[in-house]
């Protein structure tokens, strides 16, 4: 195993060149502070971690859960419906520009409590929400919060754990995103079309109310500045040996999130609408989608710590298949249960992506780096626009099917990136 430092050494050494090698040089304080903390201690600030995760996750998904209410309590169009997302993802691709740099400079802690309370808010805002430009200002106000959300938290649990067992970690924040979605599904296929302001209630008033035990939970890092170099974090991955790395990750996962949203974004309505489902069968099926995320999940997180972080590709090309055979077989509950529970699995392979990305960049830049994972937004911005104007012209399926290409791409990319699970790290024993 190594530790945070050489694990920064690593990544830049991977790109092959001596410009990498002289970034990850310069000294960094408090990269390895955290880990001298007894391990109960760092377990707590994860278990916060989680909390924070759920919410999060709840407030996110609204968006493509709500969808067929939002359009049905607002008389939207197909796509106008689709563009409450591509609002949110605009908010977020903004949020982890600049709350991902934030939290490198003004403390990884102070700014998971303003995007908890920021995030719970915005989604009680919702509940105001009558009218079509309503709707894209308070799910553009709301992304910028989310999107902060991920590089905080990846950047809080990266500092916390050394590399070989950051895969199962990201294991459990992953499980916990999906729980939150299969209790949004299940709440959903409750309520119905009725009281569904509740569902807003219910995932944003929590995180306002425990945001500032952030304080209590979680120990604050040192602050990790450069003694020298560019002002801004961000411009750093930027450099003429990071470049061609940092521009193809943003591209892996826009292509992510693109796919993500041309399939499930409209799993609902498709579900609904074209298979004809009651609303209480779609709760199922998307138990059973997340659920086989959830397994996913802790199946990916150990074999990347096992056989690196470039392994998980396998599951994209797996995901493209799956997607296919849901949207072309015969209308049957069982056989929708079992390819949603493989299509959550093999999707949950990126669970990586967020160690991964920091482990690829020096320590001092670790929330800035993971913040890469929400830069793909600006693609995925797109999705719901296209896929909804394929929709309307030639069907539902075609617009969701346009997503296993997508997958493939993207994984394909994934394979071409470099490794910072080496061998020898591997092998090296360490405590957690």
């Amino acid at each position: 195993m190594i530790d945070s430092r050489t694990a920064g050494v690593a990544a830049s050494a991977a790109v092959q060149t001596e410009d990498a090698a002289v970034v990850s040089a310069v000294p960094v304080r408090g990269e390895t502070s955290l880990l001298r903390l007894p391990q109960w201690r760092r377990l707590i600030a994860f278990g916060f971690l989680l909390l924070a995760e759920f919410f999060y996750s709840w407030a996110w998904n609204t968006v493509d859960v709500l969808r067929p209410l939002l359009r049905s309590s607002l008389g939207l169009t197909l796509t106008q419906a689709g563009s409450a997302y591509s609002a949110q993802s605009a908010g977020a691709l903004i949020g982890a520009l600049s709350i991902g740099q934030l939290a490198d400079r003004l403390g990884k802690r102070n700014m998971l409590v303003v995007v908890m309370a920021g995030y719970g808010l915005m989604l009680l805002a919702g509940t105001l929400v009558s009218t079509y430009t309503g709707l894209l200002l308070q799910r553009f106000v709301l992304g910028l919060f989310l999107g902060g959300s991920f590089p905080v938290v990846v950047g809080t649990y990266v500092d916390l754990f050394r590399p070989a067992v950051r895969g199962k970690l990201a294991s459990a924040i992953n499980a916990t995103f999906s729980l939150a979605v299969i209790t949004l599904g299940f709440a959903f296929g409750h309520l119905g079309k009725h009281g569904w302001h509740t569902l807003l209630w219910a995932g944003g008033l929590p995180p306002v109310l425990l945001a500032g035990l952030a304080y209590l939970a979680v120990p604050q890092s040192e602050r990790a500045v450069r003694s020298a170099g560019t002002k801004l974090p961000i411009a750093e991955l930027f450099t003429p040996a990071l470049r061609r790395q940092t521009f193809l990750l943003a591209i892996m996962t826009g292509l992510n999130f693109f796919a993500y949203q041309a399939f499930s974004g409209w799993v609902t309505t498709y579900l609904l609408t074209v298979r004809h489902l009651t609303a209480a069968g779609v709760a199922h099926l998307l138990a059973a989608q997340f659920t086989g995320n959830i397994l996913g999940g802790f199946f990916w997180g150990t074999v990347s710590d096992r056989f690196g972080r470039r392994s998980g590709a396998v599951g994209f090309f797996i995901t493209a298949v799956a997607i296919i055979a849901y949207l072309t077989i015969p209308t049957n509950q069982g056989l929708l249960s079992m390819l949603g529970g493989l299509y959550g699995f093999t999707l949950s392979a990126s669970v990586i992506w967020g160690p991964w990305l920091a482990e690829l960049y020096p320590p001092h830049l670790k929330s800035t780096a993971s913040s890469i994972f929400n830069w793909g937004r600006l693609v995925s911005f797109f999705s719901p626009l296209i896929t909804g104007m394929l929709a309307e012209h030639f069907g539902l399926q075609v617009g969701m099917l346009v997503s296993s290409i997508v997958f493939v791409v993207a994984a394909c990319i994934w394979l071409s990136l470099p490794e910072t699970l080496t061998d020898r790290s591997a092998k090296i024993e360490v405590n957690p």
